[in-house]
């Protein structure tokens, strides 16, 4: 490694800064557009050659205005919401309230047919876990298996040799539905969808889930946990009548998938990517992922072509707020070229643990724990280990690339699915999709160590073509 050419944390931060500070950056908006030319201009601007804007169709989603009136008991009030991304618009619609049990069918009142035609009141608690379950396992990560809707495949090693996760609890940025949270109630007949977010840090209410893209045929917003109380306590004591209205467009844009490329020892590839869209300003996600990938681009670039690897690709890719749109393009694009990758190094969120505490939310200091998701392949599992040991990345897991589902919970993840070795880092704090993703959620000791770590992980691959990687696990 060569310590002179590693970027500071100073610039890592300054990149993550600027691109922060141009507000809003779902796919298509105006903010999205600028970071991918940003990302082509800071490329180029870093030695990379053939850098090039690739085009990605995707669905465009913006919310225009919205409200949410509740009338009960004689009482007349609007309540905060935030709409639903991509679920029906509604001109102005009056329905009565009823809460939909999330088993489907808890009596008379709670069960699915009580919400037919009428607006459903659903909650959505967050996920908690140790921090080290989803390498041990136990008895929470049984009990959700049986509750969520995907697969959960505990294994793995744990990297914390301070014992931080001891004794301490995760909140993960989902509940068990995952993305699919409308399906219950439009699958009960509802007419509109009322979320609520209980037991959600901060009590928020500007949640940008679901981000698949699919297009819901109701109307539906996200309220606040304590807002959902209060209409559930209403509902004990007689009808509520809603009257909800949401104004939001949606049409089919074209975003770019931002590639840049450096010659190496030979022709297999490494890709080092990450996403430049999403939910909020989202310093977090991924303005962090973004600057990663950047530092990257910037060390190599440096180096002489006998001393990289392999040939280098850096992918920044568009719509991973829908659904990933970006990656699948790009897989579906290059499939000629995918056998001949012999890892995808996968960097997103340097994120800050943040807390609750006595009614407020804080930083404690420490980074969100760590996930590396990593294909099963020996070789790879014990350079990752050792990156991760020697740069002192603590708080860390190396995951299965299908602990939770069939693929990493990342936008590298499709290259599990199309046969590539991967390593892809990802943390999930509970703010991940929330409007509370600024600069101060960035976790700065994160940026550095994590960029010499994927520096060490990258160099592991030297001399080991893509066939042996693959012929290794």
């Amino acid at each position: 490694m060569r310590e002179e050419w590693i970027v500071d944390e100073k610039q890592i931060y300054g990149w993550i800064e600027q691109v922060f500070g141009w507000g809003v950056r779902r796919p298509g908006y105006p903010a999205d557009r600028r970071a991918e030319q940003f990302s082509a201009e800071r490329f180029r601007e870093l030695g990379l050659d053939d850098v090039r804007l690739e085009p990605v169709p995707l669905p465009y989603w913006e919310p225009r205005s919205w409200s949410l009136h509740v009338s009960a008991g004689g009482e007349d009030f609007e309540l905060d919401c935030f709409p639903l991304p991509h679920s029906a618009p509604c001109e102005e619609l009056e329905l009565e309230l009823a809460e939909l049990d999330p088993s489907g069918m808890k009596g008379e009142t709670s069960g699915a047919s009580a919400v037919t035609g009428k607006a459903a009141l659903f909650d959505v608690p967050m996920i908690r876990l140790p921090p080290a379950a989803p390498v041990g396992g136990g008895s929470l990560i049984a009990e959700l298996q049986g509750q969520v809707e995907i697969g959960i495949n505990p294994g793995g090693r744990i990297i914390d040799p301070r014992g931080s996760f001891e004794g301490s609890e995760q909140v993960l940025p989902f509940g068990a539905q995952i993305q699919s949270v409308m399906e219950p109630s439009i699958e009960a007949g509802a007419a509109a969808f009322l979320g609520t977010l209980s037991g959600y840090p901060g009590d928020g209410f500007e949640y940008y889930v679901p981000y698949d893209g699919v297009e819901r045929a109701i109307p539906g917003v996200w309220l606040r946990g304590s807002d959902g109380a209060r209409l559930r306590d209403l509902l004990t004591r007689g009808p509520v009548r809603v009257r909800l209205r949401v104004d939001s467009l949606r049409e089919t844009v074209t975003c770019h998938n931002v590639v840049g490329e450096l010659p190496g020892a030979d022709d297999d590839r490494v890709v080092i990517g990450s996403h430049h869209d999403g939910p909020w300003s989202s310093a977090v996600e991924d303005a962090s992922g973004m600057s990663l990938v950047f530092a990257q681009a910037a060390y190599w670039a440096k180096l002489p072509r006998a001393e990289r690897p392999h040939r280098m690709l850096f992918l920044l890719n568009a719509g991973h707020m829908v659904g990933g749109a970006g990656v699948h393009r790009f897989i579906a694009d290059h499939a000629a070229e995918l056998s001949s990758i012999v890892l995808e190094l996968h960097l997103e969120h340097a994120a800050n643990q943040v807390v609750l505490r006595d009614g407020e939310l804080v930083a404690t200091g420490e980074p969100e724990p760590r996930w590396f998701f990593t294909s099963r392949i020996p070789r790879l599992e014990n350079a990752v280990a050792d990156a991760l040991e020697r740069e002192g990345v603590d708080r860390s897991l190396i995951l299965r690339p299908d602990a939770f589902g069939p693929q990493p919970t990342t936008d590298g993840g499709p290259f599990h699915l199309a046969g590539v070795p991967l390593v892809n880092y990802l943390t999930a704090p509970f703010y991940l999709f929330d409007r509370i993703d600024t600069l101060d959620k960035i976790h700065r000791p994160s940026l550095v160590a994590v960029t010499r770590a994927a520096i060490r992980m990258l160099e592991s691959t030297a001399g080991v073509s893509a066939k042996e990687m693959r012929g290794s696990s």
